[in-house]
């Protein structure tokens, strides 16, 4: 019956992102919870997923309890989750990833927000990693109107913040959707690591 549920809830997750990489469920719970409808939670790893457009590296998620309709399941239809629950772990990007994402329409508006607010020209050209630290390019109308700046992460409440590498003047904040609880942003082993917790409405 385990094995039946993962098998769903892969399928269930592959509907939602692309995986070009590996993917792992772990399920938690007993037997008896299952039955009931109730799984503990689900622990997740992946490797290079595409969600909505955005490519991430690394994924290492953990779920809250889950309640699933086995009774579907067990005749042989999909998987249905019918109530939130949520997630907390850590995504990771790498700089390429970022920079691929934010050449697609999704996020192509996002890309040149940043530019414009930080470098003050548009479009962003080029997204990487500098030490502990973003290096973001972008370029204007002439062959002369190209701007780079290297920045640093930081979280406050309810978004994502912009700062100076000294830390001492705060640039910008990108403000996230408030189902999202970003606890630290860091540039680490090359990537750009965002941890914290979610809400995930099916």
């Amino acid at each position: 019956m385990l094995q039946l549920l993962a098998s769903g809830l892969q399928f269930w997750l592959r509907q939602r992102c692309h995986v070009e990489g590996s993917l792992e469920l772990r399920l938690h719970g007993s037997a008896f919870n299952l039955l009931r409808g109730r799984l503990d939670g689900v622990s997740l790893h992946a490797r290079r997923v595409t969600y909505q457009d955005l490519e991430i590296e690394l994924v290492d998620l953990r779920s809250s309890a889950i309640r699933v309709q086995m009774g579907n399941l067990l005749r042989g239809q999909a998987l249905q989750l019918d109530q939130p629950f949520a997630i907390q772990g850590q995504l990771s990007f790498s700089p390429d990833g970022l920079s691929r994402s934010f050449t697609k329409a999704r996020w192509r508006g996002l890309a040149d927000w940043l530019a414009e607010h930080l470098l003050g020209i548009a479009p962003l050209l080029d997204l990487g990693i500098a030490g502990n630290r973003l290096a973001l390019k972008a370029q204007g109308i002439g062959p002369s109107d190209r701007v780079e700046l290297e920045i640093c992460l930081a979280t406050v409440p309810g978004g994502l913040s912009f700062t100076t590498v000294d830390g001492s003047t705060e640039l910008l904040v990108l403000p996230l959707d408030a189902s999202i609880d970003l606890r630290d942003a860091r540039i680490e082993a090359g990537m750009v690591v965002l941890e914290g917790s979610a809400q995930v409405t099916p």
